[in-house]
């Protein structure tokens, strides 16, 4: 991990996060997508796969994601390092700015809006269960209702619309 420029906090946040590409890949890898045809694939903004080995690399470098190397034939998968599951908050922080002051489709607001509503218990269940699947951190409540569930149902119910 390389030194900020600076000494500011925020400055050194934005050298990790400082361009929209390296905010929706930390999206896409939060919602399940962890390899890197996936991320190429299912990005609905459209990212270049340069744009996107640049980001990851700089997303790895920064300490927010790992890159577990795969074995001949097998795939690389990318993963949230607590640093990077402590965006969460920031992300959904993100989303009430957008919901709030920009327009969108109902399908792709739909989890920015149950994360806002539910609040921050659902935002702390999700980061137990992204601790869960990429630290291997077992969930405080293994019985409790999972958040990625629950975003997935109100996902589908918008696309059914």
């Amino acid at each position: 991990m390389s030194e900020p420029r600076s000494g500011c906090p925020i400055n050194a946040a934005v050298e990790v996060f400082g361009d929209p590409w390296s905010v929706i890949v930390l999206r896409d890898v939060m919602f399940g997508r962890r390899h890197f045809r996936e991320l190429l694939g299912s990005s609905e903004e459209g990212i270049a796969s340069n744009i996107l080995s640049s980001r990851l690399k700089k997303l790895v470098e920064g300490g927010v994601l790992t890159k577990e190397e795969a074995g001949r034939g097998q795939k690389a998968a990318y993963a949230l390092t607590e640093a990077g599951i402590q965006t969460l908050p920031i992300m959904v922080a993100l989303g009430n700015w957008g919901l709030a002051h920009r327009d969108g489709t109902r399908q792709l607001r739909v989890r920015a809006e149950l994360l806002r509503d539910a609040g921050p218990e659902m935002v702390e269940s999700f980061m137990d269960e992204l601790r869960e699947l990429h630290l291997g951190t077992p969930r405080p409540d293994p019985d409790a209702p999972r958040a990625s569930e629950q975003l997935a149902a109100a996902y589908e119910a918008a696309m059914a619309e």
